[in-house]
């Protein structure tokens, strides 16, 4: 009884870290898909800088505002396809934090009544151990 109850707290230690590795995945999955969508407005605005000064303006400097201003859409629309991919495997490693959650609280359970079962089991056995000592009759002294 005192193994099973080993083995289930074991169960249960093995759980909590199970849970505690999903929840760290999750989290750098959820900071990997802030970190590219931050990388992505900061394109947005660096493009949307690049605005044409007031008065006259040469044709190479238009011309190289135009080809950067190319480079940066076709950065931040690169991006779009890393971040719907960032964001599947955040939901993905979402689930598998409420899966390992669910498993570590069903394990604590498990060990818990494992535990209330070998108290159960260890007071009867103990109350069955117990056996008052009957007091001695003197029946030949009278």
């Amino acid at each position: 009884m005192k193994a099973l109850v080993r083995k289930r707290a074991r169960i249960t230690r093995v759980r909590a870290a199970q849970h505690l590795l999903a929840a760290s995945a999750a989290a750098n999955a959820e900071a990997q898909v802030d970190q590219l969508e931050t990388n992505a407005a900061k394109l947005a605005s660096l493009r949307d800088s690049l605005t044409l000064p007031v008065g006259p303006v040469s044709g190479a400097a238009l011309q190289n505002r135009g080809e950067l201003a190319l480079r940066l859409d076709n950065a931040r629309h690169g991006l779009s396809g890393a971040i719907a991919s960032a964001k599947a495997t955040a939901e993905q490693k979402v689930a598998e934090r409420l899966e390992a959650c669910q498993r570590q609280e069903s394990a604590a359970k498990l060990d818990a009544r494992a535990v209330q079962a070998l108290t159960e089991w260890t007071e009867a056995r103990m109350a069955a151990s117990f056996r008052p000592k009957l007091a001695k009759t003197s029946e030949g002294n009278d």
